[in-house]
């Protein structure tokens, strides 16, 4: 029974787990980290150190030399080695030490841990397991074949850190109203599928009519208006989103890749990637489509922004007090469970198949007399 004192919903809030998701997660784009340079990354608690080998192979390494534990993301790359930049020790991508500059024998047990990677769509991954797993094949990253062919551009890339756990994000694949109130974007059709390590989110809509002039973007002299929205969006996995996007722009068609995906740096802060890669319009020159593609990242960078300024203010709640149009939250965060537990104590409802489509009939008329209304009042000022 919910927690209620004297008929008032009393909203529960128990700590995050106390473990990371076991699963791929994306550190970054791959190329950024073949500079010749050693780089630190901090997630899952600890420290790791990222440096690629003579053959440009990218390694996963602990970040902390265990001879006197400095920062091995501050040493330096030799070869197919990273020197400590406190004794020089050398460790390989797999994890041993190699040389010690000013000793003839290393010992037995130097050795850290060295992390499983993966390069995919361009992008650079280490798999997490607290139990110590290695990569499981049919949870792996799709490829997205299009980024290879030339038939769009390249990854518009950024990251920022957000200072909450990592389920306030996942929780937008369930919530369809938010996009209305938050995004000004609303949904006509809604629907979700969560089945195995894949939890896919399918949206139509458009703006809202009464924000169309703050939606709209200055765009080659002229204003530039999205007419109609149409996303599916899915999740492999717990912490790595494609979103495939198309939309009608003053009656021309446009179409990305959306890469939504995060690091958790701890159980209170995750890192986050947003990468957005535009379909190239063949009557368009190299300059305009760069341009499209510019239009859009800064049109999804803030909308992540405005998602942000909620979760700053907002309390943990593990009893959400929904109503009949919500979206599936609590099947969502079932599904989202299978990661923070043991294989071994995979229940059956956290993977079988759910599917759900939400009927925004009523809320579509509803949100008819409301864009009615605040557009009266607008023109009334």
């Amino acid at each position: 029974m919910a927690a209620v004192e004297n008929d008032v919903r009393i909203i529960k809030a128990d700590r995050p787990p106390q473990r990371f998701a076991r699963g791929w997660h994306c550190l970054g784009l791959a190329d950024s980290f073949r500079d010749g340079k050693a780089h630190a990354f901090d997630a899952f608690g600890t420290r790791l150190a990222i440096f690629a080998d003579s053959t440009g192979k990218l390694h996963v390494v602990d970040g902390y030399c265990p001879h006197m534990g400095a920062s091995l993301a501050d040493g330096e790359v030799k070869g197919d080695n990273l020197a400590c930049p406190f004794h020089g020790w050398q460790w390989g991508g797999d994890g041993k030490c190699k040389a010690i500059p000013y000793a003839t024998r290393v010992p037995p047990r130097a050795r850290v841990k060295s992390w499983p990677t993966m390069e995919e769509n361009k992008q650079l991954f280490v798999w997490h397991d607290v139990e110590g797993s290695l990569p499981d094949p049919a949870v792996k990253i799709p490829r997205i074949e299009e980024l290879f062919t030339g038939e769009y551009s390249e990854w518009i890339w950024e990251t920022v850190t957000i200072n909450t756990n990592c389920r306030e994000l996942i929780d937008n694949v369930a919530d369809v109203a938010h996009f209305y109130y938050v995004h000004g974007a609303r949904a006509t059709y809604f629907k979700n599928t969560f089945e195995k390590h894949v939890a896919r989110q399918e949206m139509r809509g458009k703006p809202r009519a009464d924000q169309q002039v703050a939606g709209a973007t200055e765009f080659g002299g002229s204003a530039v208006t999205i007419e109609e929205l149409y996303s599916v969006a899915t999740y492999y996995g717990p912490a790595y989103m494609i979103d495939q996007l198309s939309s009608t722009v003053n009656g021309m068609k446009v179409e990305a890749y959306l890469i939504n995906c995060h690091v958790p740096i701890d159980h209170d802060s995750f890192i986050l990637h947003v990468g957005l890669a535009v379909k190239k319009l063949p009557f368009l020159d190299d300059e305009m489509n760069a341009q499209i593609a510019q239009m859009y990242a800064k049109g999804n960078r803030d909308g992540f922004f405005q998602d942000v300024a909620v979760w700053k203010t907002k309390c943990r709640i593990d009893n959400p007090l929904l109503c009949e149009v919500d979206g599936p939250i609590y099947q969502l965060r079932r599904w989202y469970e299978q990661f923070y537990v043991d294989v071994a104590d995979i229940a059956p409802d956290m993977v079988d198949k759910f599917e759900v489509e939400v009927d925004l009939a009523k809320s579509n008329q509803l949100w008819d007399v409301e864009e009615a209304a605040n557009a009266a009042a607008q023109a009334a000022e």
